[in-house]
């Protein structure tokens, strides 16, 4: 495992990590007994760091990290977000009074003093422009409640807004194969900047694991079945903007990744990894099958200069004009 410079903060963080927004809620059927024995299987193979939100599950992701990281809170990094829990239109929502009390019950939830890492989920792009929050975030860390913060962001647009902000430590973004259009602007101003990105839905919800039949049918529960269109938030949080059916189709054209690299997810993760402006990629879980597979991303072989030419070709000409969600 190697362990890269997280943008502007002092942490040094696994380059293949976990999101934990599956074993919250929202994915299906969750088990936590077997989101535990995960998270653990995942730290002894020496993952450092874990992405979460209030949200999850109503908190219920923040309470498993803390069952399992009791007694690593020094060794194991945590990033949590807020503002999904109310209006995110509200600009109420980013007041000094309300970003406390979500950041209080986050800890609490956590068991922790203070929070490695603090984003804001997915703000409006008018809350981003008005700017207020970053003064409440800035005060936050001055009270030493949060050692750094960020923004996870849906749009290049509102990427490059929180740049201009100073204290802007990481950016998470939606990032894969099927989703590339941050590499052009983004990354590079990031990278100048030294603001880390955090890549999220590295898998597309699973279309780069290639898994998935067209007709596939999902758990209502899961929301790859009511999100499919953007119902319940921004359609890019769900195969990455893609139509269901015609991600699985694109999918199906990149099943040669995996050659030599054992299977599609490890591929879509390796590639991932080799972005030098890449801090860390966050895949999500629900058992010890599936973050032992993801942890052999990190040995398989690097995609070559042809291989990846081949990938971007194939975006700029057969993706990019299907993705939906503001890319």
């Amino acid at each position: 495992m190697r362990y890269n410079q997280l943008g502007k903060t002092d942490l040094k963080v696994s380059e293949l990590s976990f999101g934990t927004w599956a074993i919250g809620g929202a994915w299906g059927k969750t088990n936590d007994k077997e989101a535990l024995k995960a998270l653990e299987y995942a730290m002894g193979a020496g993952v450092n760091f874990f992405d979460t939100a209030d949200v999850y599950g109503d908190g219920h992701s923040e309470e498993l990290l803390a069952k399992a990281t009791k007694g690593k809170e020094s060794e194991i990094h945590i990033a949590s977000k807020f503002c999904r829990a109310g209006d995110v239109h509200d600009l109420k929502t980013y007041s000094e009074k309300s970003v406390t009390a979500y950041l209080e019950n986050t800890l609490k939830r956590l068991n922790r003093d203070q929070l490695d890492l603090y984003q804001i989920h997915c703000p409006p792009l008018e809350i981003l422009k008005d700017g207020n929050v970053f003064g409440v975030l800035d005060k936050l860390k001055q009270q030493g409640k949060i050692r750094n913060y960020g923004v996870s962001v849906e749009t290049v647009e509102e990427g490059l807004l929180c740049l201009e902000q100073e204290n802007v430590s990481t950016l998470q973004v939606i990032f894969n194969m099927l989703r590339q259009k941050p590499l052009a602007e983004l990354f590079p101003k990031a990278k100048q900047s030294g603001v880390g990105i955090i890549a999220r839905v590295p898998l597309a919800s699973g279309l780069l694991t290639g898994k998935f039949t067209s007709n596939h049918q999902f758990e209502e529960d899961d929301h790859r079945k009511f999100n499919q269109n953007g119902d319940a938030f921004n359609v890019g949080e769900t195969f990455g903007g893609l139509p269901f059916e015609k991600g699985v189709a694109l999918s199906n054209q990149l099943n040669w990744v995996k050659e030599d690299r054992g299977n599609m997810t490890r591929a879509a993760l390796k590639w991932i990894m080799q972005q030098e402006e890449i801090s860390t990629v966050i895949p999500g879980f629900k058992n010890v099958q599936q973050v032992e597979d993801n942890l052999q991303a990190v040995n398989v072989p690097a995609f070559s200069s042809a291989e990846l030419e081949k990938i971007k070709t194939f975006y700029d000409k057969e993706v990019h004009e299907h993705i939906r969600g503001g890319y």
